[in-house]
């Protein structure tokens, strides 16, 4: 028979591991007034379309973003110091100690980063090329979402970087590819708050809904991802192209 006296505990525990807030990144702040009147009102041009690209990567187990690089910064998103221009920038997230020493964790780093909070990073990363060619061994997932998002994107991402005195990003290192940079985080990385579920807030301010629950698990991220409207583009075997339906 079970020991009653823990049941008071063992529903504690269930209902902190099912609170959005022990899953989720603590919420951004909405967006400057003046960045949402400037994308809505601004008018649009062949140069400045109405919508944009945004693409969802994931290897196996890992996901990310991308994004063009100019609708970022015109949505209000802040850069480090000197980071280059670049036509599109990949972003991620997630432990520390996982990205700056670019190799596999021991086992005990592996028990202090799920289960307990350590340091973390969002990786950015800028691109000049076709996705498929910088990803070719990812499976590639695209939606076209309004420009108007931009703000709430940018605000998000912003909300994911720590800020220096000059009001730029602090950078931690290098990215673990692509000549880009690691940048701190002020949120605690552990399980099941991980780098999907971040990617999952990330979907959710280009618009879509995402259950936290399900964006834990990188299948569950995608099946909730193409739920809303994301269309395979790319398959992951590095030279098959899925055409998007129609």
């Amino acid at each position: 028979m079970p020991n009653i006296c823990k049941l008071p505990a063992i529903v504690a525990l269930a209902g902190l591991i099912a609170s959005c807030n022990f899953i989720t990144l603590p919420p951004a702040p909405a967006p400057a007034p003046d960045l949402i009147r400037k994308t809505t009102v601004s008018s649009y041009t062949p140069e400045r379309p109405p919508h944009v690209q945004v693409w969802l990567i994931a290897d196996k187990l890992h996901t990310g973003m991308v994004y063009p690089y100019d609708w970022l910064i015109e949505s209000g998103f802040i850069p480090p110091e000197n980071f280059p221009e670049a036509k599109y920038v990949t972003l991620s997230w997630g432990n520390r100690n996982a990205y700056m020493n670019k190799r596999w964790l021991t086992p005990i780093e592996v028990f202090n980063a799920i289960f307990t909070p350590s340091p973390s990073v969002m990786e950015l990363i800028p691109i000049n090329w076709d996705i498929t060619e910088v990803s070719p061994n990812q499976h590639i997932w695209m939606k076209l979402i309004p420009r108007q998002q931009g703000p709430y994107v940018a605000t998000f991402l912003n909300h994911c970087t720590v800020s220096g005195s000059d009001g730029r990003p602090v950078i931690a290192g290098a990215s673990s590819w692509g000549g880009g940079v690691l940048l701190d985080s002020p949120h605690a990385y552990y399980f099941p708050r991980i780098c999907n579920v971040w990617t999952g807030q990330a979907l959710e301010s280009c618009g879509a809904n995402i259950n936290p629950v399900l964006s834990i698990h990188r299948d569950l991220l995608v099946h909730e991802a193409v739920r809303n409207d994301f269309a395979e583009i790319w398959d992951g075997s590095g030279n098959k192209y899925i055409p998007l339906s129609h």
